[in-house]
């Protein structure tokens, strides 16, 4: 297409390039390099990020910043329609009137150490090991030093419209989808209003009501999650409110959202999220309590002690990670298992979903999570000596209709690892393995009972000599629909 334009047009690059890209239709990102100007490189692009990285004498286009930290921190994010004329000293780039025009230099926040294994086998390893420190850093200076309050600077011009909301709407995909899940149960309990968390990718074709003031929490690691943005710009377009959540400063979605929050959980190499989940999860925390403040749902001493209990998790954190060898002997026995289970009930559900999902990721052994309830309308047909169950166990209000669970499957022969609250004197007796984790609040508990199961789908992998960092088919930011 683009040389049969450029042969109507004289060999015009930039205004050939103008029609091209008005004229393709969906998603794309592309460059081109000319026989006849071998010294310059252009590019379009349109739904999927592109990035000018600027260096000293040389310049490099990527779909990241990831891979440029090595060469340049000085970046420059393109804009949809927008078109770039590069070379190795200089660049220019155009709106979609073939205008020059001039854009903002970002600064990677990044060292070229973040994307490397430090010791460890793998990235993934790696990321999990990093949580006590990246939950942390999702906190700092966010808790008032005597843990009356939470601050939030990303939200002060759109504070009203998002206490003020009607109604909250979780947006996200895969795992940032199970954190916007955990944050439906945590908001609605704490801030008391109506809360609905949809897969991103199903939202525009499902008609969605949406309502001028609705608050929306577009979830995403990278902020370039495809099926995010566009769901974010038809809620946009309906007058909702957008309050993004994502790891990657400049991002799109950090961009195309009024206010929001990063979860400074530094880069994340391993296509199976870790640490940019937990991240996700404290941040949404912290806008739980916010709002919860602001509508007086929570009282001051109930705001103080899940402060506190927050800034507790990454040393509770570190206490679990201690348990990897231990993990690892567990995985073993899951080498050959062909079929798994993973159950939770309440706030613990959507960590089942999260445990399933890193299990078939990684290690591709096929992984179903079930709200625990669930399991007696069908799951339970599956249950026998060779279908492993994963039950998150812990001492919450579910607790003894949890251990109901565990019996039911036992009677059928069916293998049980539960993830239990340490001191626990019953589960131990009936359960065939069990990972002890540190008490904290119900609502907390995600924070914890998600890292054993990293561990197990990581040491799973491991043994079963998979691909870990680098899993099939998988890409770790999904830019296309």
């Amino acid at each position: 297409m683009l040389e049969e334009v450029l042969e109507a047009n004289g060999g015009d690059m930039i205004a050939s390039l103008q029609i091209v890209q008005r004229t393709l239709v969906g998603a794309f990102a592309v460059v081109i390099l000319s026989v006849e100007q071998p010294d310059m490189i252009y590019a379009i692009k349109k739904g999927t990020p592109l990035v000018l990285g600027i260096g000293q004498g040389e310049n490099f286009l990527a779909s990241d910043g990831t891979p440029l930290v090595q060469y340049t921190k000085s970046v420059i994010y393109i804009g949809d329609g927008e078109i770039l004329r590069l070379s190795a000293k200089d660049f220019q780039i155009y709106n979609s009137d073939i205008q020059e025009i001039s854009h903002k230099t970002s600064t990677l926040e990044m060292e070229l150490s973040m994307i490397e294994k430090d010791g460890f086998d793998h990235f993934m390893m790696k990321e999990i090991f990093e949580q006590p420190k990246t939950i942390l850093d999702s906190m700092r200076g966010r808790i008032t030093a005597d843990f009356s309050e939470v601050k939030l600077g990303g939200i002060n011009k759109y504070a009203p419209q998002l206490y003020n909301a009607n109604r909250y709407l979780f947006l996200a995909c895969g795992t940032s989808f199970h954190a916007g899940m955990v944050a439906r149960y945590v908001f609605e309990q704490w801030c008391r209003i109506s809360c609905e968390v949809d897969v991103a990718s199903e939202f525009r074709y499902r008609k969605p009501v949406i309502h001028s003031g609705d608050a929306i929490f577009a979830i995403s690691q990278s902020g370039e999650t495809a099926d995010t943005i566009v769901a974010i710009e038809e809620a946009k377009e309906h007058g909702a409110n957008i309050f993004g959540i994502c790891n990657v400063v400049g991002s799109t979605i950090s961009r195309v959202s009024h206010e929001g929050a990063y979860t400074h959980a530094g880069v994340e190499i391993g296509v199976a999220s870790t640490k940019a989940f937990t991240a996700q999860l404290t941040v949404l925390y912290l806008f739980g309590l916010k709002i919860a403040q602001s509508k007086g749902t929570l009282s001051p001493e109930q705001i103080k002690q899940y402060n506190k209990e927050l800034l507790a998790i990454p040393n509770q954190v570190a206490e679990i990670l201690k348990m990897s060898a231990e993990i690892l002997e567990i995985s073993k026995t899951l080498k050959d298992a062909h079929s798994m289970l993973f159950l939770g009930r309440g706030v613990q559900f959507p960590i089942a979903l999260e445990g399933a999902l890193k299990m078939k990721e990684i290690t591709y052994i096929h992984a179903e999570g079930y709200a625990a309830g669930e399991m007696k309308h069908g799951p339970i047909a599956l249950i026998d000596e060779n279908v492993p169950t994963v039950i998150i166990a812990v001492k919450d209000s579910n607790y003894l209709k949890v251990i109901s669970n565990i019996k039911e499957i036992k009677a059928r022969k069916g293998k049980v690892i539960a993830i239990i609250t340490k001191g626990d004197k019953d589960i131990p007796g009936i359960a065939d393995h069990c990972i002890e984790i540190p008490e904290t609040s119900d609502a907390l508990y995600p924070l914890l009972t998600t890292i054993p199961l990293q561990l197990l789908s990581y040491h799973t992998a491991n043994v079963r000599g998979c691909d870990i960092d680098k899993p099939r088919n998988l890409a770790k930011s999904v830019t296309v629909e």
